[in-house]
């Protein structure tokens, strides 16, 4: 569908590509990840960047990246008002909120629950979020972010209904696979991909579990990127 495209940068990274060729970053922990080439640890381009929670491993590079290519960082009220207490300036700061829709380029996002904690360097960073992409006349991307199940992620699918679902499957600190396949049951997208899993030990889920429990109980087709690599849409 048209020239934009979805690549999976490990983690829960994942970059937006465009139509008009404009680049976002969601959740751009690119330096610390230790699944990363260091050709992609070190972008040529970021035009925004969009954060789900405060964590490090999701905040990542954001104040570097954001010095670096002066460009507008997207999440939640308190985060992005932590973010400019560590140097984030205040032009670049672009604060929203659960239900609030924001537009950049030819995309429209809008912010939802997720169930998770949020903070950063010790400080507290709003709630965590869910982010839906809608990516003009192409599809639409919905980014769990860190999160366990829960009942209103069917809310999330009538009002959204995304093509794309981007589900963290490492237990741990989120739910792991057995769960993140429940979750894709609520949600019925066209396409799942998993995330949040094998970059540290401690984060064990399985992603071939994952597809085939999804594959079983569910229409929906799972694609498990490598990294760096597209999500066929």
């Amino acid at each position: 569908m048209n020239n934009a495209s979805l690549v999976w940068l490990g983690h829960s990274t994942f970059q937006i590509t465009t139509p008009s060729g404009k680049v976002v970053l969601v959740d751009p922990f690119l330096s610390g990840n230790p699944q990363l080439s260091e050709e992609l640890k070190t972008p040529s381009k970021v035009d925004a960047i969009f954060l789900t929670h405060g964590h490090e491993d999701h905040v990542g590079d954001t104040l570097d990246l954001a010095s670096r290519f002066d460009c507008p960082v997207y999440g939640i009220v308190e985060l992005v008002g932590v973010l400019q207490s560590h140097g984030l300036k205040r032009e670049q700061a672009v604060g929203f909120n659960k239900g609030g829709t924001v537009h950049f380029d030819d995309l429209s996002v809008t912010m939802v629950h997720a169930q998770h904690s949020s903070s950063f360097r010790g400080e507290y960073a709003g709630e965590a979020a869910g982010l839906v992409f809608r990516v003009h006349k192409a599809w639409t991307f919905y980014h769990m972010g860190d999160t366990n199940a829960f009942a209103d992620m069917e809310l999330i699918a009538e009002v959204h209904e995304p093509d794309v679902v981007a589900v963290p499957i490492g237990d741990h600190y989120t739910m792991g696979h057995v769960e993140g396949a429940l979750a894709v049951e609520l949600v019925e997208p066209t396409i799942a991909v998993p995330c949040h899993y094998g970059t540290f030990p401690v984060l064990t889920g399985d992603a071939a579990e994952f597809k085939r429990l999804v594959e079983r109980d569910t229409q929906t087709k799972v694609q498990v990127p490598g990294v760096g690599e597209a999500v066929r849409i």
